[in-house]
């Protein structure tokens, strides 16, 4: 017999329920509260079908929370055929054919009319309850039974007629028996604070009904759909809703509003600085229905400066309802949305100074990321933007008015190196270490252009520095031998200038070239074989750190005076360690060893010299010679010290 011959016979598969609850409660949906939200969907698009044929029909949905907990609707309900079709048949939706495709006008006209396309969310009861009961009645049908299905988590089920005073009105009432380990989801103040969460927005009625039988209406019309007194009644409004939700009070309220994907809704701007990567949890409902409160997709990752709660019909969402589907309208909505958001900045400067000043003072950060890739921003924004600036914390068009010359420190701490000199020697650096603040800056030519902008190299402020007149240098050679000998350990070299500010005793200037060159060689003097050899061959020459000694300083006029070695080698230690402090880096191992060890020689200085003057001490070792006066304690001038 040849295969073509061979019989062939079609088998249906077989849908283990228990399991299929599993995967729903364990991966599809985040948390066992979505029951709550399933049973509100269903019984909004049973009153929306009921209303596409008797728009006058009531709209009401009742939830009960007691040893049980009901949801009551005035829905459309069902006939007997229907509940054999949609109820025990896994996946099949009202709003589908027999062939899986949407009946009627298809899938444009289910979006836009029902919540659920599915046909799972009632599985969803199955996270709390082993046994759901069904009591229903066809709107459609008018002669049509009352009719109870019950099924239960092994996937079995049984279906009934009542008689007609079961339930005299058209609608659907569903009875949950919750398990003894999901209790807690069923409490009446944990389903009231649940039916407040997903139904807020529905345009639908929805009371609750607690164990006392005192009843609670959890929906409210949205300040940004009702009309009010006065724009600052409506701020006012707007900012209420924002506390009740996100519990800040907003520093400003911008109007969303997407008319070609129904979206309506309000963006708060956070009172309080946020960092780009935290995400701001914006809170979507779809037809009034909750179906994210962190749907970080919806704005672009520059808007982290607001939170978002917005209503919308068009957008689709994710099988488990608890976030969008990421398709072509999310994204032309999120490019929209971050227009408006753009649209508002823009507009600030030039209707209310006073609020952007405001924002700008909070998210500047925000503000630098996007005028990176706008240009129009870039223009109107970035005169108004903080930097920290030589002359402090200034926008680049006040720093401009005396600094036609910009100069840019690349990090942060070649800005601290040069800060306080740069600014006593009338040179204007700006701290591009920051993020985004290098790029920008760089850019201020092409809306100032007479403005020149460079990056700033150490060489331009000691270029600044006075040099001392050559008897000052030759009084003070012993110590700056000295001087060279100790730092020449860290590849530095030392020169003496006067400057100002005065009271900066020491000043040491690195570039980003000479560390490299520092780390690549002591890796080479750590590593062996192959790795030394190839950390060898990228040695560059580049120039060495350079530590500056202001012989404008007092103490440094003393130091240089000393002629002692230990002192000398104590005193260079600790202004070496000093100005590396000022540098605000990380030390290396050597660098903190030689901190610690110029402040005990310091430290014992001090203490000996105390006792000479005392004459009690054993502080007799010869003055100036640096011979120990005790063994193994160096010997020191009391003036010296």
């Amino acid at each position: 017999m040849s295969p073509s011959e061979n019989p062939t016979s079609a088998h249906t598969f077989q849908v283990d329920l228990r399991g299929l609850v599993d995967l729903l409660s364990h991966h599809l949906y985040s948390s066992p509260r979505v029951y709550l939200r399933e049973l509100l969907q269903n019984a909004v698009d049973a009153i929306t079908a009921r209303q596409q044929l008797d728009p006058a029909a009531p709209a009401r949905i009742t939830v009960r929370a007691d040893d049980e907990l009901t949801v009551t609707d005035t829905g459309i309900g069902l006939t007997e055929a229907d509940v054999h079709t949609f109820l025990a048949t896994i996946g099949r939706s009202s709003k589908r054919d027999a062939d899986g495709g949407l009946d009627g006008a298809g899938l444009a006209r289910a979006r836009g009319d029902f919540i659920g396309q599915f046909g799972i969310g009632l599985l969803a009861c199955f996270v709390v309850a082993d046994e759901i009961t069904v009591v229903t009645r066809s709107a459609a049908t008018p002669d049509a039974p009352v009719v109870e299905w019950r099924g239960s988590s092994d996937g079995r089920y049984t279906i009934r007629t009542l008689p007609a005073e079961a339930r005299p009105e058209p609608g659907t009432t569903v009875t949950l028996a919750p398990r003894a380990d999901a209790a807690e989801w069923t409490r009446s103040g944990q389903v009231l604070a649940l039916a407040r969460d997903f139904g807020s927005l529905l345009r639908q009625e929805v009371t609750v009904v607690d164990a006392n039988g005192t009843e609670h209406r959890v929906n409210r019309t949205p300040p940004w759909t009702e009309r009010h007194a006065s724009p600052l009644a409506r701020r006012d409004a707007l900012a209420e809703y924002c506390r009740d939700t996100f519990d800040f009070t907003p520093l400003d309220a911008i109007d969303l509003d997407l008319p070609l994907v129904g979206l309506r809704g309000v963006a708060y701007v956070l009172p309080d600085a946020a960092p780009p990567s935290r995400r701001s949890g914006h809170r979507v409902h779809l037809k009034g229905m909750l179906l994210s409160d962190h749907a970080d997709e919806l704005l672009p990752d520059w808007a982290f400066f607001v939170r978002c709660v917005v209503d919308t019909d068009g957008l689709r969402p994710t099988a488990s309802r608890e976030g969008l589907y990421a398709d072509e309208t999310l994204a032309a909505v999120r490019d929209a949305l971050g227009v408006r958001i753009r649209d508002w900045l823009a507009g600030l400067s030039a209707s209310d100074p006073a609020m952007l000043h405001r924002f700008l003072s909070v998210h500047y950060l925000a503000v630098k990321q996007l005028a990176r890739y706008d240009d129009e921003l870039l223009r109107m924004l970035l005169p108004w933007l903080p930097f920290e600036t030589s002359d402090g914390q200034l926008t680049l068009d006040e720093f401009v008015r005396s600094h036609p010359v910009v100069l840019v420190a690349r990090t942060d701490d070649e800005f601290r190196q040069v800060a306080a000199i740069a600014s006593a020697a009338g040179l204007g650096v700006v701290n591009g270490g920051y993020t985004y603040d290098r790029d920008l800056v760089h850019r201020l030519p092409e809306i100032r252009p007479g403005v020149s902008v460079t990056d700033l190299d150490p060489g331009m402020v000691t270029a600044h520095l006075d040099t001392v007149d050559p008897a000052t240098e030759l009084a003070a050679a012993a110590f700056l031998t000295v001087a060279r000998e100790v730092v020449g350990r860290f590849d530095c070299d030392v020169a003496l200038r006067s400057f100002h500010p005065t009271s900066a005793p020491a000043l040491l200037f690195d570039n980003r070239e000479a560390r490299h060159e520092r780390t690549r060689a002591q890796l080479a003097e750590e590593a062996d074989g192959l790795w030394a050899d190839i950390l060898g061959s990228l040695r560059a020459e580049v120039p060495r750190a350079q530590l500056v000694l202001n012989h404008l300083n007092p103490l440094v006029r003393r130091a240089a005076s000393i002629s002692g070695r230990d002192l000398a080698v104590t005193a260079v230690e600790a202004l070496y360690g000093q100005a590396l402090l000022m540098t605000r880096r990380p030390l290396k191992a050597g660098e903190s060893a030689l901190l610690n060890r110029s402040f005990i020689s310091l430290l014992d200085h001090a203490m000996l010299g105390h006792e000479a003057a005392a004459g009690r001490g054993p502080g007799t070792g010869n003055p100036g010679t640096g011979t120990p006066g005790t063994p193994g304690t160096p010997g020191t001038d009391p003036k010296e010290a």
